[in-house]
């Protein structure tokens, strides 16, 4: 049995709980906890700390992309809707409707609101780019407060990246 491991990283929106292996983060979500209790160390596997690092980086504004080894455990239509994810640019949006047709099956759109709503690598697949056709911010696990914050935050360092 592979060892899993907990990382607790305090962003300026509150603590995300890391968890993986040596090998590969398999999670990033948020947490309603007030307090860390997962602390980097000595001990913490590179692949964590890496993780922890970048995405300091990404609440710093200095990173757009991330580049840790990551493990996303879901259904072949799942994975698929989390590869078209990716492709949303940083400080960008796209509808459900948008990441239906880019994998093929306008019709789609329910479950790739499904899809997206199991999404457990918050940020790094960037779920929180995905919004109503209408334009409207629509459910986020982190609460929608979060996913205006990123947006926002995201929006405030595009122009340094280009």
């Amino acid at each position: 049995m592979t060892k899993r491991y907990k990382l607790d990283y305090q962003s300026p929106i509150g603590v995300i709980k890391i968890m993986g292996t040596h090998e590969a983060i398999s999670s990033i979500l948020f947490s309603e906890e007030c307090k860390k209790a997962n602390f980097l160390d000595a001990e913490t596997p590179q692949v964590m700390a890496e993780c922890y690092n970048q995405l300091d980086e990404y609440f710093k504004g200095g990173r757009y992309e991330f580049t840790f080894p990551y493990k996303c455990e879901g259904t072949a239509f799942q994975k698929t809707v989390w590869n078209a994810l990716i492709e949303i640019p940083y400080a960008e949006t796209g509808s459900y409707k948008d990441i239906a047709v880019s994998i093929g099956n306008e019709k789609a759109i329910r479950a790739v609101g499904s899809a997206n709503g199991k999404n457990k690598l918050s940020i790094v697949i960037p779920c929180h780019r995905v919004i109503g056709s209408n334009g409207k911010l629509t459910g986020y696990a982190g609460g929608l407060w979060r996913k205006e914050w990123l947006l926002q935050h995201e929006r405030s360092f595009k122009k340094e990246h280009k």
